[in-house]
């Protein structure tokens, strides 16, 4: 009895010392990325960790910075030109070519109690994010960007444990909303390199897409059709934004800079291309969302 007391003792101490290890180390993380602006490993380029290599040999440390959030060293992957692939936030076989022909004007107009429930809803929405951001597309675009990657994931995630629970296929629909928001994500990544959200936005995202995860968690358990025409109907007005924008990149008023490294690589586009090509494609993108919902 004796030796069991003293054994777990010592499981305690060691967990006690794994734990503090652990706490240790995420503090001097959250040293080197302040919370406000956090950039993890795995979303850093190449470039960048050769840069954080350099200060480490300079520094005399031996630290490597690992591109998995497990602590696996990522696959090194090339180009269609043999040069090293910049990205670990996605990957050469997932990039591809906007359809810019893609009608912009199509609408579903609304007939069903259930489709002008949902466009009412969007519309009503509309309003508050009109008045908040006004014409900062930029930071518009990239704020809301954070809420529309969000019905491709519940989707996908609900239809997934429902073809689990009936031991049925799910028709291709799992991966088509995966994508979805995976493509919402990247635009995203894209319009973090033109525009940063101040502190009280960052704030904001926390609440709203909090409230609309859950809302529409529920809205899709209680009738998927009706939180497909939201989606739909939220793109619809996504296409409104986004040529809005383009006319303000046109007037002057916002500076058609160079597009992002990422945009480029992602959609396949030309080393030259600017701010506008790349609205160009989200917008393209979105259509295409619109469509599918």
């Amino acid at each position: 009895m004796m030796m069991t007391r003293g054994t777990s003792r010592v499981a305690r101490l060691t967990m006690g010392g794994r734990l503090f290890s652990a706490v240790e180390g995420a503090a001097a993380e959250s040293e080197k990325f302040p919370a406000m602006g956090v950039r993890w490993r795995s979303s850093l380029t190449l470039g960048e960790k050769e840069q954080v290599n350099n200060k480490n040999s300079e520094d005399g440390g031996n630290k490597e910075v690992v591109a998995s959030y497990w602590g696996i060293k990522g696959e090194e992957v090339e180009k269609e030109d043999g040069t090293p692939w910049k990205w670990n936030c996605f990957r050469p076989w997932e990039t591809y070519q906007a359809d810019l022909t893609i009608d912009l004007k199509k609408h579903h107009v609304p007939t069903t109690f259930l489709d002008k429930l949902a466009y009412w809803t969007v519309k009503s929405l509309r309003f508050p994010t009109d008045v908040f951001f006004q014409r900062r597309y930029g930071c518009r675009a990239m704020m809301l960007e954070t809420v529309a990657a969000v019905p491709g994931m519940v989707g996908g995630m609900l239809l997934h444990c429902k073809s689990l629970r009936r031991f049925e296929h799910s028709g291709g629909w799992i991966k088509t909303l995966l994508d979805e928001a995976e493509n919402e994500r990247m635009h995203l990544m894209t319009f973090m390199e033109v525009s940063q959200p101040r502190w009280y936005e960052r704030a904001l995202v926390f609440t709203v897409q909090g409230v609309f995860f859950n809302a529409y968690f529920l809205a899709y358990l209680a009738s998927p059709k009706l939180a497909h025409r939201v989606v739909g109907y939220s793109e619809e007005e996504a296409i409104h934004s986004y040529t809005e924008f383009l006319k303000e990149l046109d007037k002057g008023t916002i500076e058609n800079v160079p597009a992002p490294a990422i945009a480029i690589d992602y959609w396949r586009l030309p080393a030259d291309s600017t701010l506008r090509d790349v609205v160009m494609v989200v917008r393209a993108d979105e259509a295409h969302h619109r469509d599918v919902n």
